[in-house]
């Protein structure tokens, strides 16, 4: 099938220097894949989840984040998850971690994982019904809304897709080593660092006209400590849920 430019060979420069496994998140990850030997990870990036005690194909589309990925990591091929170039059964596991909304055609795209795996399919994502629980969201850009909501899938759509799928909760630790959107809950002065920005794609996909007065607001309650007032119990919690879900799919 033709597909557009890859979104993330515009979005995704330096991208590997704000993003690396939380080992907390690659745990559950692992856990999800369970005794498969064989994974192919689809929508790879620069590869920051891939079990390095697996055989392990990655499949990314943008030579930007093939280019990114570390010296030793998986083999890696230039691929869309919509077709991807393998036969029936290929794999143990197929394996999308938060890239499923980077889709054009999400159902093909987990069709293609089930075709292709014969025992498991694992999906860390993001649910839209949770929108609300992010303050970012609430309070500074609801633009996040606008851009998330269509393009993320709802629980039932891959429940649907994935019939005998388990949906676990994934909540994000306060000081979580990876860098995406929710990250930074408890540490709100990291959305104002430029480098941390380079690594959330909402942030390279919403114009600045819209992002900059937003992230001036954020840094002036912050200084007057007005986001600590709303937000106190934050600083010191261990961990939060954002609305992150594993969706682990047994096959056959």
């Amino acid at each position: 099938m033709e597909q557009p430019r890859p979104l993330y060979d515009d979005i995704g420069t330096d991208y590997a220097t704000a993003r690396r496994a939380d080992p907390r998140i690659a745990r559950a990850i692992r856990a999800a894949l369970g005794d498969a030997a064989s994974v192919v990870n689809v929508g790879a990036g620069s590869g920051s989840y891939e079990p390095v005690d697996l055989d392990v194909t990655a499949v990314e589309p943008s030579a930007e984040m093939i280019r990114q990925r570390p010296p030793g990591a998986a083999p890696c091929v230039q691929a869309w998850a919509e077709s991807l170039p393998f036969e029936d059964g290929s794999f143990d596991a197929a394996l999308a971690v938060l890239t499923v909304h980077h889709w054009s055609d999400r159902a093909r795209g987990l069709r293609e994982m089930r075709r292709v795996a014969r025992r498991r399919v694992v999906v860390l994502t993001w649910d839209p019904a949770t929108i609300d629980a992010f303050w970012m969201v609430t309070e500074y850009l609801p633009e996040i809304a606008d851009l998330d909501l269509p393009r993320f899938p709802t629980l039932a759509e891959l429940e649907d897709a994935l019939p005998s799928a388990r949906v676990t909760r994934v909540p994000i630790p306060r000081d979580c080593e990876d860098g995406f959107l929710g990250a930074f809950w408890g540490r709100p002065e990291a959305y104002l660092d430029p480098r941390v920005r380079r690594g959330i794609s909402v942030f390279r996909q919403l114009p600045a006209a819209i992002t900059a007065p937003a992230l001036e607001r954020l840094e002036a309650d912050l200084r007057a400590g007005v986001w600590d007032e709303r937000h106190a119990a934050l600083r010191g919690a261990a961990e939060l849920d954002l609305g992150y879900r594993l969706v682990a799919a047994e096959l056959g």
